[in-house]
Protein backbone atom coordinates (compact mmCIF):
# COMPACT_ATOMS: atom_id res chain seq x y z
CA UNK A 1 0.00 0.00 0.00
CA UNK A 2 1.21 3.27 -0.99
CA UNK A 3 -0.23 6.77 0.64
CA UNK A 4 0.70 10.10 -0.48
CA UNK A 5 -1.29 13.64 -0.64
CA UNK A 6 -2.14 14.40 3.04
CA UNK A 7 0.88 16.54 4.15
CA UNK A 8 0.76 18.83 0.92
CA UNK A 9 -3.41 18.89 0.91
CA UNK A 10 -4.73 22.42 2.12
CA UNK A 11 -7.89 20.06 3.36
CA UNK A 12 -5.79 17.03 4.51
CA UNK A 13 -6.71 14.47 1.94
CA UNK A 14 -4.52 11.33 2.06
CA UNK A 15 -4.54 9.12 -1.22
CA UNK A 16 -4.48 5.14 -0.79
CA UNK A 17 -2.53 2.73 -4.09
CA UNK A 18 -2.47 -0.82 -3.49
CA UNK A 19 -0.49 -3.27 -5.18
CA UNK A 20 -1.93 -6.28 -7.00
CA UNK A 21 -2.72 -8.85 -4.36
CA UNK A 22 -2.63 -6.08 -1.25
CA UNK A 23 -3.91 -7.86 1.86
CA UNK A 24 -6.20 -5.51 2.61
CA UNK A 25 -10.03 -5.78 2.28
CA UNK A 26 -11.22 -5.77 -1.27
CA UNK A 27 -14.29 -2.80 -0.32
CA UNK A 28 -11.07 -0.78 1.26
CA UNK A 29 -9.38 -1.10 -2.36
CA UNK A 30 -12.01 -0.24 -4.64
CA UNK A 31 -13.91 2.39 -3.00
CA UNK A 32 -12.66 5.84 -1.17
CA UNK A 33 -13.47 6.43 1.77
CA UNK A 34 -14.03 9.15 4.66
CA UNK A 35 -12.24 9.18 8.20
CA UNK A 36 -13.93 10.85 11.51
CA UNK A 37 -12.31 11.32 14.46
CA UNK A 38 -14.15 9.37 17.53
CA UNK A 39 -13.54 9.79 21.37
CA UNK A 40 -13.68 6.20 21.99
CA UNK A 41 -13.03 3.79 19.29
CA UNK A 42 -14.06 0.45 21.24
CA UNK A 43 -16.96 2.14 21.82
CA UNK A 44 -17.78 3.52 18.36
CA UNK A 45 -17.42 -0.19 17.11
CA UNK A 46 -20.05 -1.98 18.96
CA UNK A 47 -22.52 -3.30 16.71
CA UNK A 48 -20.67 -2.86 13.54
CA UNK A 49 -19.12 -4.72 10.69
CA UNK A 50 -15.39 -4.22 10.99
CA UNK A 51 -13.08 -4.50 7.82
CA UNK A 52 -10.11 -4.26 9.60
CA UNK A 53 -9.81 -4.06 13.29
CA UNK A 54 -8.65 -1.70 15.51
CA UNK A 55 -4.53 -0.95 15.22
CA UNK A 56 -2.29 1.87 15.68
CA UNK A 57 -0.42 2.62 12.43
CA UNK A 58 1.56 5.43 14.31
CA UNK A 59 2.11 6.33 18.20
CA UNK A 60 -0.87 8.00 19.69
CA UNK A 61 -3.17 6.67 17.42
CA UNK A 62 -5.40 3.72 16.68
CA UNK A 63 -7.79 3.49 14.06
CA UNK A 64 -10.33 0.81 12.50
CA UNK A 65 -12.18 0.21 9.56
CA UNK A 66 -16.00 -0.50 9.05
CA UNK A 67 -18.85 -0.50 6.76
CA UNK A 68 -21.26 2.36 6.82
CA UNK A 69 -24.52 1.63 4.31
CA UNK A 70 -21.91 -0.60 1.73
CA UNK A 71 -19.20 2.06 1.99
CA UNK A 72 -15.77 1.99 3.92
CA UNK A 73 -15.71 4.28 7.20
CA UNK A 74 -12.01 4.91 8.86
CA UNK A 75 -12.91 5.95 12.79
CA UNK A 76 -9.60 7.21 14.38
CA UNK A 77 -8.82 8.15 18.16
CA UNK A 78 -6.19 10.13 18.95
CA UNK A 79 -4.17 9.63 22.09
CA UNK A 80 -4.31 13.00 24.70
Amino acid sequence: MYVSGFPESEFGIEWMRFEQGSPVHELIRRIPHLAFEVDDLDTALEGREVLTPPNEPSGGVRVAMIVENGAPVELMEFSP
